[in-house]
Formats: C-alpha cells, structure tokens, sequence
C-alpha cells in the first residue's frame, strides 16, 4: 500500500506503528472501525482511541516529533504539502493530503518505512522497535494441552492438594 494513499484507519495504524518510541500495544474499538492504543508520550499516558487523521490532538504526538517542518502553499489541486525531518526518521520527506494533518501524518509515515507499507493487522498487538506481534490468546494442540496438564498437582485421596497433613508415625 502507498503511504501517500493512506487514509483514516489505515493511517492512523500506521501512525501508531510509526511511534513505536509512545505505543506499547495497538488494538481495534468500535467493531474494529477505529485504532485504540496503551502507551505512554513523554510522561503522558494513553489508553483509548489514537485518531490522529481527525483530531489534532493525537496529531500532536507526530507535530512535536518534527525537528523540521516546511509548510507549503496549497496547490491549485487543494492538496496540503509539506516538507519534514522527524526525531528517529530515516530521511527529510515530503507529505501531500487534503488537509495539513493528513500530509503531516503520511510524511511522519514515510520518514519510518518509506513510499509503501503492508495492510494493516486486524488484532492486537505488541510493539517491539519497528515490529508489530500479535498479542492474546493462543490456541494450543491436543499434545500441548496434554503436557501442560501433566504438569499440574496429582489429586491425592487422603487430602487436599496442599494440605499439610499429620507426619506419619
């Protein structure tokens, strides 16, 4: 996918996955129709809903990570532009969108992963550096679940499991 076609949910994930130095775990609300995040921004901790492609808010966690930022005049097409060096970037990029936070947030994108990113994961997930590991319940085979249950407390019929009992005479 083109970062310089990402929009909405998809760029909010990539956003989130993008500040993998704020967000410890990425997971879906709202029937999987909007990007929530656990982290914690320079001492401010988050743990909800992260839409930075509608609330300037959240945009805000991308703004102060610019150590270089050229704003550009809208061209006759109406699109935003905009010129960007980020803390952690690879490279000075430029950002096109509709709007100044959209090119901002594509720029801030592209400065992590470059021109083309992957669909967006559908699960929760941990961040580890720039990789993403889904997070939750794993389903284990019959031989797993066996060895586990090996692994436990054999009943004892004279007691309970941790019953000290009398020593024996």
């Amino acid at each position: 996918m083109n970062v310089s076609d990402l929009d909405g949910l998809a760029l909010d994930y990539w956003v989130a996955r993008s500040l993998h130095d704020f967000v410890r775990e990425i997971y879906f609300t709202d029937s999987g129709e909007t990007v929530a995040v656990r982290g914690n921004d320079r001492g401010r901790l988050w743990d909800g809903r992260f839409t930075p492609s509608t609330s300037w808010e959240a945009a805000a966690a991308v703004l102060e990570r610019a150590q270089r930022l050229e704003v550009r005049e809208r061209s006759h097409q109406g699109a935003a532009h905009c010129i960007a060096e980020f803390e952690g970037g690879h490279r000075t990029v430029e950002g096109r969108g509709d709007s100044l936070r959209i090119a901002l947030l594509r720029a801030f994108v592209e400065s992590r992963y470059g021109e083309t990113v992957a669909d967006v994961l559908h699960e929760a997930q941990a961040l580890s550096g720039e990789r993403a590991q889904p997070i939750g319940e794993r389903e284990i085979s019959g031989e797993q679940a066996a060895t586990a249950a090996s692994f436990g407390d054999v009943p004892n019929p004279d007691g309970q499991i941790g019953d000290i009992q009398s020593a024996p005479r």
